[in-house]
């Protein structure tokens, strides 16, 4: 398959050469795609002489920092331009660990159109993360999959891989959703679309250099829009569920039996005239 790596940059050029450099190892015949957001610490024009040195790596500059759901968007659509077969996605801050990409990829070869690199599956871990966070996280990955009715156990990670299959098959313009939300929203239009989902376990660390994109703000946004997500897909089911009970013919029947028997009386009356 014809890989392309979408790294989304932002401030990262305290990691993004050995980023490149890792990736460059695991996956040697693979592209990168760098998609820097006008990055002021000089990120994009790092990846750009690393690019030249150990080849297959190109740099997408944009004007202004539009969001992770955005920049990966814009790598796709790259990608999918160009015929690319498989998309990874990953972070640039050594958070993801780019040895594990082989076994990434591989499901795609058996025909899953998405592998998420799950924390939450048997051999994934996330060392010395404080038991709040534990929760926070894995209490967001219940509710999502509980609103939403999927078994995906750690829909919020951005460490995965898609078949270009399934992201022609799903709208990629209507996806407006950011950080953990982009990454909720993207798990269930995949299995939406008909494609398989499998996790593949993967060691989480936090980032060594340069600070951390999350905020309260992404976290808020992701479990508001699970909810409306999940509240509009609960009373689409209802209202259907209403319009079908009506049609039922069971319901239909006493209707149809009671104009039989007007009917029925009517002929009578006819025939025998009045009086």
């Amino acid at each position: 398959m014809r890989v392309l790596v979408v790294l989304p940059t932002y401030n990262e050029a305290a990691n993004i050469e050995r980023v490149l450099g890792l990736v460059r190892a695991a996956l040697p015949e693979a592209d990168v795609l760098v998609v820097d957001d006008g990055s002021p610490d000089g990120t994009a024009a790092i990846a750009r002489a690393v690019g030249a040195r150990v080849g297959h790596v190109e740099v997408l500059e944009r004007e202004r920092k539009a969001g992770l759901g955005s920049a990966y968007r814009a790598g796709f659509r790259v990608g999918l331009d160009r015929g690319y077969d498989a998309f990874v996605e990953m972070d640039s801050d050594l958070s993801h660990d780019p040895a594990a990409l082989p076994s990434l990829i591989a499901p795609l070869e058996d025909g899953y159109g998405l592998v998420v690199g799950s924390r939450y599956v048997e051999g994934g871990s996330i060392p010395n993360w404080s038991w709040y966070r534990h929760l926070l996280s894995r209490g967001g990955n219940l509710y999502a999959a509980w609103m939403l009715g999927f078994d995906v156990a750690d829909s919020t990670s951005g460490f995965r891989a898609y078949r270009a299959a399934a992201l022609k098959a799903i709208d990629l313009e209507s996806v407006r959703s950011d950080g953990y939300g982009f990454q909720i929203e993207m798990v269930d239009r995949v299995l939406r679309a008909g494609f398989r989902v499998t996790e593949v376990p993967i060691r989480f660390v936090d980032r060594a250099r340069g600070s951390s994109k999350m905020s309260a703000h992404i976290v808020l946004e992701a479990l508001a829009l699970v909810t409306l997500w999940g509240v509009a897909r609960r009373l689409g089911r209802f209202v259907r569920w209403g319009r079908g009970l009506l049609r039922r013919p069971a319901l239909a029947r006493p209707a149809a039996a009671a104009r039989r028997r007007i009917g029925a009386r009517r002929e009578h009356w006819v025939a025998r005239g009045p009086g």
